[in-house]
């Protein structure tokens, strides 16, 4: 058991994700909308 625990990652691996997943994130970032009233949030999507 205690090797299975002690083996460490790499920290040089870089992550490389694929240009559709960095499409999907930025229109989804630009799509959502967050309003404030009082104390309450509300998030909503916008298409």
């Amino acid at each position: 058991m205690q090797k299975l625990y002690s083996f460490q990652k790499s920290k040089s691996d870089t992550l490389k994700p694929k240009e559709s997943t960095i499409e999907f994130l930025l229109s989804y970032s630009k799509a959502l909308s967050v309003m404030k009233y009082k104390k309450l949030e509300f998030d909503t999507l916008l298409n």
